[in-house]
């Protein structure tokens, strides 16, 4: 397979920020072509958060690969023209601009419906249509912790935003995702339709097991850290070495070997407290301190041996500088080489393996980069491309 499963489909992207570059990042890997239109003046800001990678901002580089950046004014009767020309060749519009731009710029869903009828429109938002949160701004953590992401991590009384952006990286790939669905869905004859997805909704669905459990027992479990209120054993644990081994345990059958056969305590696997899960929940706090008694006295390397030969989920705790250099990305040629204005850099391939297709990895590109060449795609002479830029159209 030469190309990607999305060869032909082209994306038009009005995006900023995360939820939506990562959504056409995410089509582009598998072989789309996106043109992102940003402002001329600036761009996406994104752009703009640092300027650590040559100077280009980690955030931009991470989703805007492989795209291919088109300036212009959509303030202008004449960008907002170009605009529709692009939308005439286009199969997808995904945007993710403050609530009710696309409806002052005529690019609303239902617009498109009747101008460009052929286009599938998705919208990303901050709290979806019809709601009193459907006005405000929303970013990653105003959203998590809105949803009540935020109130279980960390620890009691010490709430924390899970690290990743989640609400706007797992809203990018629902919004990937329903794509495929419509695509799937035109490519059988039925009509080009749109989708809304907004991060708030994201952040409810991933929130649904603590959400479920408090519905039903009127119990609101408190964060643990590096741990789960679902599940014991279940931790990190410092190790002889000065490193920190993380154990898990799923069910009662690993419980057993890792009380016999890891650290060698059948008195605690015989306890009538901690027969089932939910009584080693309630006293959680007495396994991890056995636990990490015997986690702290014996190395990281010893402890991982141990734990893989009884069956027993274990892995190492990393940070940012160890992931960069792990053996296993390594091993499996997870990184490729990038462009980018300021030169080549190192990427992570996405995660679908497809056999026999090759993502493009393709350079992140300069603000206005492809201008000149896609407006001559869709039949502009070079002195009307000259003229547009003169009336600051374009860039």
């Amino acid at each position: 397979m030469s190309d990607g499963p999305l060869a032909g489909i082209t994306v038009v992207a009005l995006e900023q920020a995360v939820s939506a570059p990562m959504c056409t990042r995410t089509l582009g890997d598998f072989g789309a072509r996106v043109i992102k239109v940003e402002n001329p003046r600036g761009g996406d800001f994104a752009r703009h958060y640092d300027d650590v990678v040559g100077g280009l901002a980690a955030h931009f580089v991470w989703v805007n690969r492989g795209k291919e950046s088109v300036a212009l004014d959509l303030k202008t009767d004449a960008g907002l023209a170009v605009l529709h020309r692009l939308l005439e060749r286009a199969d997808v519009l995904v945007s993710n601009l403050t609530p009710g731009t696309t409806v002052k710029l005529g690019l609303s869903p239902a617009d498109l419906e009747v101008r460009h009828p052929d286009v599938i429109a998705v919208e990303i938002d901050g709290y979806g249509a019809g709601g009193p949160l459907s006005h405000k701004r929303a970013y990653d953590l105003l959203v998590q912790a809105e949803s009540g992401a935020c109130a279980v991590t960390g620890h009691p009384g010490a709430p924390a935003k899970p690290g990743p952006p989640v609400a706007d990286v797992c809203s990018g790939l629902y919004a990937a995702l329903s794509v495929l669905a419509l695509l799937h869905g035109r490519g059988r004859g039925r009509p080009a339709a749109s989708v809304a997805v907004s991060l708030f909704d994201t952040m409810t669905e991933l929130m649904g097991y603590p959400l479920t459990y408090t519905r039903h027992s009127g119990v609101e479990q408190q964060p643990l850290g590096m741990s789960s209120p679902a599940v014991s054993p279940y931790g990190a644990h410092p190790t002889a070495d000065g490193h920190t081994v993380v154990l898990g345990t799923t069910n009662d059958r690993e419980w057993q070997r890792l009380a016999r056969e890891l650290i060698d305590r059948p008195d605690l696997a015989d306890d009538e407290r901690f027969r089932t899960n939910a009584g080693r929940v309630e006293h959680r706090a007495v396994l991890d301190a056995e636990i990490g008694a015997w986690c702290a006295r014996h190395d990281l390397a010893e402890i991982q041996d141990r734990a893989d030969a009884a069956g027993i989920g274990n892995s190492r705790f990393n940070t940012q500088a160890d992931v960069l250099a792990h053996p296993h990305l390594a091993a499996r040629d997870r990184w490729r080489e990038i462009g980018t204005p300021g030169g080549p850099v190192p990427a992570l391939l996405p995660p679908p393996v497809i056999a026999g297709y090759e993502p493009p990895m393709g350079a992140v590109p300069a603000l206005g980069e492809h201008t000149d060449a896609v407006l001559g795609e869709l039949g502009f002479a070079a002195e009307e491309i000259a003229s547009l830029r003169e009336r600051r159209a374009v860039r």
